[in-house]
């Protein structure tokens, strides 16, 4: 069974109490007050769908960052406990496993599930971003597990493997942003002692959070948004160093690493409406990302459309209206190191 997951009330504080009163009407988007239709927002405030930016130079990234971890944290645990079942019965399993890489860790919410989960094991948290490493700190720190998770600033994939030999590596959304993901997981693959597990998180179903007809402006926004997310990638995956293109086949993309393909599982995260303010505020922001990001990739009614969900003080805003929701789904899949691997022509 897949897990649901949902925020705790607010006892009847803003967004989430309850539905809005105030009646919706279908309405022609408009212009926001103090904006000119061709107003374009500021600087990004949160995470865009594939953030160029290092969170270590936009504070407001960085804490999205962070909000968006912590509304995943029911699908973390619940995969770190599937990945436990992984390694065997309950005893074998705790044993087998003494030290983890978390890489891309972020704010360190899934080193947590997985210190949690595997109460003997050294977690090392992995990442780029000095300042959510320091969060990761801080976070282990409030849960008595500062002498269990450590924290290391990596930022190419050949420095994977110098945190090695492990038993589990636990990477999410972190292949995607390397030009060559099939050397990102080849790297990944040589930190693992033989016996141990490579999971890999990437992609799955892109959140879902309006219905079809909206009220405002026309019927389908939520699949143009999604539409012009996949021109993006495609188009800043052509641009990264070395970029590579693959079929992403990850059971495929694991064997040829050398790895053998353990299984694969699809976990659900479900905030059903009507949401309360913490889910709220990271649609809030997740929109205005998008709406910075995507650019001229949506026409005028579009981008109108998407201003007036932002607008804090209408009842048609994603902040207040009552048929938001947030449904995504993300794939986890993993592989096990059966024999030490041959060295690459690219391993030093």
């Amino acid at each position: 069974m897949t897990p649901t997951q949902r925020t705790g009330g607010l006892d009847g504080e803003g967004p989430g109490a309850g539905p809005d009163p105030r009646p919706r009407t279908r309405q022609e988007p408009g212009v926001r007050a103090g904006r000119s239709a061709g107003h374009t927002p500021g600087p990004e405030t949160g995470l865009a769908p594939e953030p160029e930016a290092d969170p270590d130079a936009d504070p407001d990234a960085e804490l999205e960052a962070e909000l968006e971890a912590e509304l995943h944290a029911g699908f973390l645990a619940e995969a770190a406990r599937w990945l436990h079942g992984l390694f065997g019965p309950e005893d074998r399993a705790t044993a087998a496993v003494g030290r983890i890489l978390d890489v891309g860790s972020g704010p360190g919410v899934a080193s947590r599930a997985l210190a949690d989960v595997f109460p003997r094991a050294q977690v090392v948290a992995v990442d780029r971003s000095a300042a959510l490493l320091a969060r990761a700190e801080a976070r282990a720190a409030e849960h008595g597990l500062a002498g269990r998770i450590t924290t290391r600033r990596a930022e190419r994939p050949e420095e994977f493997a110098r945190s090695g030999p492990v038993d589990l590596i636990w990477t999410g959304n972190v292949c995607r942003h390397l030009g060559d993901q099939q050397a990102a997981v080849r790297s990944l693959a040589s930190a693992l002692r033989p016996g141990g597990l490579l999971a890999v998180a990437e992609r799955g179903l892109p959140p879902r959070f309006l219905p079809r007809d909206i009220g405002i402006g026309r019927p389908g926004l939520q699949a143009r948004l999604d539409a012009a997310v996949e021109e993006q990638v495609t188009a800043r995956r052509s641009r990264l160093p070395g970029a590579t293109s693959v079929v992403e086949d990850w059971p495929c993309l694991l064997a040829s690493a050398g790895l053998v393909p353990a299984g694969s599982r699809t976990f659900l995260i479900e905030f059903p409406a009507p949401l309360d303010v913490p889910v709220r505020r990271h649609l809030h922001t997740r929109l205005n990302g998008l709406l910075t990001d995507l650019g001229e990739r949506l026409d005028l009614v579009d981008r109108l459309t998407v201003e007036q969900l932002l607008d804090g003080d209408s009842c048609t805003g994603v902040l207040w209206r009552p048929d938001a929701f947030y449904l995504t789904a993300v794939t986890v899949h993993t592989a096990r190191l059966c024999r030490p691997l041959a060295p690459s022509r690219t391993d030093s």
